[in-house]
């Protein structure tokens, strides 16, 4: 091959690798442009098909927006009062779950465990606890004080919260022209086949992103449900933390089902109400692998759960929160890619037979 075959090549990986260098160094502040550019996506398809019902696209955008906004200010009127309240009366019986855990829990491991009569003064550090939570108030009370003489910190975490919903704006609207000029920027003889993992990579990309989030809140309901019915005090704060962090495989039922269990325990002071817990979790996972994900993600996204763990842990490794948010879609296109190449080399294979 010539020194001429070679050039084209070497520039594109050059280009390559000086892009992942930038993207690097610039991790701190890509995260706001990423996060509008994600959410640009998952709502670029809602306002195309208000332009089929000859809706201007910007006047759709505004629609969307203005609904978006009436959405989280109702769950937020919503569900920031029921947090309290639980959290509050979880902080309440803070002191009856200790005297439990100290006159029950303790003697019954030390004679179980053959421990003798040495007492382990939980009273010192039911006072501990009590004082450190009382140290939590007064710090969240001076949080924001802390923040706000922060200086830069609080400027750019300002500047970001406000810079998604203006950048999101501006790339829906002009989604259609970008994706177009990025189609112009192949050559020519590349294009049909780079429209054609363009189009496989935003099936797989649509199916999980819009689908995952969708599943995520799904389950969040099911778990919090589930365990208001159980009657347990913290329903709401565990059932959501559980379906938000639902999106690495089995971490949410991981993390729900022993925290639901702890909580559970400590409220109903008998193991009993551990089954029940067991089986929130329990339906809330059948229903995910069996329902949800096929109905909402799809089969054909086919990444698989410790591909999903390995890229979130990476990402995260290298480029912080900014890596995890780009870190699924990245393993999703890099799936579609390899997958095709796969193809090719086998295609290449039969024809030289």
């Amino acid at each position: 091959m010539t020194k001429e075959a070679h050039y084209p090549a070497l520039v594109w990986t050059g280009l390559v690798a000086g892009l992942g260098v930038l993207i690097y160094l610039l991790a701190p502040i890509l995260t706001p442009f990423l996060i509008s550019a994600l959410l640009a996506y998952m709502w670029d398809p809602v306002i195309d098909r208000l332009e089929t019902w000859r809706i201007n696209r910007v006047v759709g955008i505004v629609i969307v927006y203005i609904l978006l906004s009436l959405i989280l200010l109702v769950v937020f009127l919503v569900l920031t009062p029921i947090l309290q309240d639980q959290i509050g009366v979880f902080i309440g019986k803070l002191p009856g779950y200790f005297d439990w855990i100290n006159t029950t829990v303790f003697p019954w491991l030390f004679e179980t465990l053959s421990l003798g009569s040495g007492a382990l003064e939980l009273d010192q550090i039911k006072q501990q606890a009590l004082a450190n939570w009382q140290d939590m108030g007064v710090w969240l009370g001076g949080f924001g004080t802390y923040v706000t003489q922060s200086g830069m910190q609080f400027l750019a975490w300002t500047i970001n919260l406000v810079l998604i919903p203006v950048v999101t704006f501006y790339l829906l609207r002009d989604w259609d022209d970008i994706v177009a000029r990025i189609h112009d920027l192949v050559p020519p003889r590349y294009q049909d086949t780079v429209a054609d993992l363009a189009r496989q990579t935003d099936e797989v990309l649509g199916s999980f992103v819009r689908g995952q989030v969708v599943v995520m809140l799904a389950l969040g309901t099911i778990y919090s449900v589930g365990l208001w019915l159980l009657g347990l005090d913290l329903a709401l704060p565990i059932g959501l933390l559980a379906g938000l962090v639902s999106f690495v495989p089995y971490l949410g039922f991981i993390i729900g089902l022993l925290t639901a269990g702890v909580a559970a325990l400590l409220q109903f002071k008998t193991g009993m109400p551990l089954v029940w817990v067991l089986a929130v979790f329990g339906v809330g996972q059948i229903l995910e692998s069996t329902v949800l994900t096929p109905r909402l993600v799809g089969e054909r996204v086919g990444l698989h759960p410790v591909a999903v763990i390995f890229a979130i842990m990476a990402g995260g490794q290298l480029f912080g929160f900014f890596g995890i948010l780009l870190a699924i879609p990245v393993a999703a296109a890099l799936m579609v890619w390899l997958r095709y190449l796969h193809n090719y080399y086998q295609n290449q294979a039969v024809a030289q037979e």
